[in-house]
């Protein structure tokens, strides 16, 4: 395996479950949105010398990943609670209903911010939209939360279910 392909694979497992989760919280089945991904990771796999010599691989990637599930061309839909939920099951199914309701600009605004853990700055770079303007739409999505997923520790531990 040359050198470029040991760190492709070592940074496809480090990111597939949280690209996945992403997708999924965005509102793609988990089918689709592994589709998404592959399709997305292809295309940055065909140019990985040039993707990981960009300045945010993250940022590129996440893009990559997104333009492949066509945004705003899918439904979101929510999973299935389970009769007796854990916490974490609980707050994932209230984030599921809460994200739901919001537009799809301020859900994937929410959901690079707070579940992908990307910075505000590479949330503008991968929605190709000013600073201010993802600020402002993290802010209005954490207001149409629940008090509950307000936090970022909460938002991950429903993500993680």
């Amino acid at each position: 395996m040359s050198g470029e392909d040991a760190d492709f694979t070592a940074y496809l497992a480090a990111r597939w479950p949280s690209l996945v989760r992403t997708l999924v919280l965005l509102g793609l089945p988990q089918p689709v949105a592994e589709e998404a991904c592959l399709t997305g990771l292809a295309r940055c796999r065909e140019a990985w010398r040039d993707v990981r010599e960009l300045d945010d691989v993250d940022a590129e990637v996440h893009r990559a990943v997104l333009d492949a599930c066509h945004r705003g061309e899918v439904e979101p839909v929510a999973l299935a609670v389970p009769e007796d939920p854990t916490e974490a099951e609980r707050l994932r199914a209230l984030l599921e209903r809460q994200l739901a309701g919001l537009t799809t600009e301020l859900r994937e605004a929410i959901v690079l911010d707070r579940v992908a853990g990307l910075d505000r700055a590479q949330v503008a770079d991968v929605l190709d939209l000013p600073l201010r303007t993802v600020d402002r739409r993290v802010a209005d999505a954490l207001a149409a939360l629940d008090p509950e997923l307000r936090t970022a520790d909460s938002v991950r531990l429903a993500a993680a279910t």
